[in-house]
């Protein structure tokens, strides 16, 4: 089981994750914080709702595709 931990920050206040991951909190308004990620390149940041949006939409289409439409594609596959 995954373990939670929860930190207070303020603005300008900041998290490091890791050696090359910094998360800032750049400003606190109205119950929303707006937050900064300073990371490699390499390292993908995605919100979680779109993840969700995603693995929805793939859902979806996998439930679209018709098995005469998989043959034809392994048999220009196999050619």
């Amino acid at each position: 089981m995954l373990q939670m931990l929860v930190l207070a920050r303020k603005t300008d206040e900041s998290i490091v994750l890791g050696d090359d991951i910094t998360v800032r909190i750049i400003s606190i308004d109205k119950g929303v914080v707006k937050i900064g990620i300073d990371a490699p390149k390499s390292v993908s940041i995605v919100r979680s709702e779109l993840l969700e949006d995603v693995k929805d939409s793939n859902i979806a289409a996998s439930k679209q595709v018709k098995l005469d439409d998989l043959n034809l594609l392994s048999s220009i596959i196999k050619k």
